[in-house]
Parts: structure tokens; C-alpha cells; sequence
């Protein structure tokens, strides 16, 4: 049993030398890596994690909906990376629906207070229903040909409350339903 354990040791010993001496094709010695212990670092609560990447992804859904309206071809936008089910098919009919009567969006969705007001990471598909005040004040409706400003009713609501169900999908976390609340911000 001695001469095993004095074997496994020498091994490790030939292993770790090896290891450490490689040389690269001018002969010199490879650069040898610190071997220190990690530092320890602040755990992170998974749960706070989920609901920061849940926000994260909602916020680039907004980004990516200023592209796809912005672009009457569609083809600067990437929705699909951010949305899925209705949000997503909703979006695209939408601006569709925009560009086919020569419509275009310019300017900024300014998405404010984004807040996880449900999460659920138990369930099948883990969820979070998202809600925030979106502020579509500087995004202008404008004609695709003329860039003229399209006059729309004086009434309409420019900050709104808006609650969305975001989904951590195989992809990462996707907006699935948008629910605009009527309700001024």
C-alpha cells in the first residue's frame, strides 16, 4: 500500500511539474498562472438574479421595438431575441399594420421604473410579471416618405402603466403578453 501512495504522489508531483514548465515553439517557458485560492465573493440570491435578467430582458424588448418600428423593411430589429407567443406576434402585425400605411417610429420608449411585481420560479416555466410606467412621449409617429410628424388625437395617453409576463425560455427571458393598463404614469 506504501509503495501505491508513494507512486500516486510521485505521479502528481511529474503531473504538476509538467504542467507548469510547458514551453512554446521558441523553446522559452510558458507563463505560469497563480494557483491562489478564489477570493470569496458575495453570494448572490439567485431569485434577485432571475428577476434583474427578467427586467433586463423587458428593457431590451423596448430597444428592440424602437427598431422595428423605426424600419419600415422590419430587418434592423432582432424581436425575437427578447419576445415570443403573442408579445411577439402582436408587435410584428403591429408594425406591419404601421408600415403598410407608411408609417414609421422615431425617437425613444423610455421604460420607467421597471418593477417584478410576480415571480414565480416554481412553476413549469419559470415567470415574472413586470410592471413599469412607459413614457412613449418621444416617440413620434412620423410619414415613412416625408419624415413629417403624423397628427394623432390630442387625448391619447403618452405615459401609461403597462404590465407584461416575462418567461425564462431554453434562450434566456422572454416577453410573452404586453397589457397596457389605460392608466396615466
Amino acid at each position: 500500500m506504501r509503495n501505491l501512495t508513494a507512486a500516486s504522489v510521485a505521479l502528481c508531483a511529474v503531473l504538476t511539474l509538467s504542467a507548469c514548465s510547458s514551453s512554446d515553439s521558441n523553446g522559452e517557458a510558458a507563463a505560469q498562472t497563480s494557483s491562489a485560492p478564489p477570493t470569496p465573493s458575495a453570494s448572490v440570491d439567485p431569485t434577485e438574479a432571475a428577476k434583474k435578467e427578467a427586467i433586463a430582458a423587458y428593457e431590451g424588448y423596448w430597444q428592440e421595438m424602437e427598431r422595428l418600428y423605426a424600419d419600415r423593411s422590419g430587418g434592423g430589429a432582432d424581436l425575437g431575441k427578447y419576445a415570443a407567443s403573442a408579445a411577439l406576434k402582436n408587435a410584428e402585425a403591429d408594425a406591419k399594420r404601421a408600415h403598410d400605411r407608411d408609417r414609421i417610429y422615431t425617437g425613444e420608449v423610455n421604460v420607467i421604473a421597471p418593477t417584478v411585481t410576480k415571480f414565480d420560479a416554481e412553476g413549469q416555466i419559470p415567470n415574472a410579471t413586470v410592471s413599469s410606467c412607459l413614457d412613449i412621449s418621444k416617440w413620434q409617429t412620423v410619414d415613412a416618405e416625408t419624415k413629417k410628424p403624423v397628427t394623432l388625437p390630442s387625448n391619447r395617453l403618452t405615459k401609461f402603466l403597462i404590465v407584461s409576463v416575462v418567461e425564462k425560455r431554453s434562450q434566456g427571458w422572454r416577453v410573452i403578453r404586453d397589457e397596457p393598463q389605460g392608466k396615466s404614469c
